[in-house]
């Protein structure tokens, strides 16, 4: 595989498009660069298994997802022990060799906090995790710190770019397009991204996360 520079001045690399959340759920035409569109990912909400829950997302105009959960609500199954969580979990491009690359425009309302907004699944044991984006009272952190952006609130969309190289076994995370972490990855048999809200110690009483333009490549080679 080519080597690639990951500069905050520089291009990304080329990538190959395989899967997207267009403003419609519909089928989408696909071209020499797309190979086709994750027509199915918003059925694989994760969802809570109480039927009081209040946890919920939507699919608003533009392609704008919104998810939120509550501190209160019960895990997403009964057999998990885990926190609340509503996430949109990208199926059928799990990884486990090659450079891969989660985009996507996030948006955190104020007064959330205590929440993992975006994760790379997958790690060697005992961990579970490769990259936990968090945030915790307005400051993007990878998990509980280093802090990465100190106020990610700002009422406004911020570009976020996941780049994992798997052979180079490393983590770069991106905000419009400057390089502010890069970390050692832990590999493990596979892995696959997720975004939403996933409550963490210290949580808000209601969590909420929009994504628009969600996009998962892979590095030619």
């Amino acid at each position: 595989m080519a080597d690639a520079t990951f500069s905050p001045s520089a291009p990304f690399p080329h990538f190959l498009i395989l899967a997207s959340l267009p403003a419609s759920l519909a089928a989408a035409t696909t071209d020499d660069n797309k190979l086709g569109y994750a027509s199915n990912v918003l059925e694989q909400i994760q969802s809570c298994h109480s039927k009081t829950i209040r946890r919920g997302c939507s699919c608003e105009a533009h392609g704008v997802h919104k998810l939120w959960v509550f501190a209160t609500d019960k895990p997403h199954s009964p057999a998990s022990h885990t926190h609340p969580r509503t996430e949109i979990r990208i199926k059928g491009y799990d990884y486990s060799s090659g450079v891969w690359q989660f985009e996507a425009y996030g948006y955190v309302p104020r007064k959330t906090s205590g929440v993992c907004i975006m994760q790379v699944f997958g790690a060697r044991p005992p961990h579970a995790t490769t990259l936990m984006l968090r945030v915790y009272d307005g400051s993007l952190s990878y998990y509980n710190k280093p802090v990465l952006v100190p106020h990610i609130y700002d009422d406004t969309w911020f570009k976020l770019n996941v780049i994992h190289d798997i052979e180079r076994k490393n983590v770069r995370v991106y905000i419009y397009n400057e390089l502010k972490f890069e970390v050692p990855g832990r590999e493990a048999a596979s892995h696959y991204f997720k975004c939403g809200v996933y409550g963490q110690d210290y949580s808000s009483h209601r969590m909420e996360s929009r994504w628009k333009n969600i996009k998962v490549l892979r590095k030619r080679s």
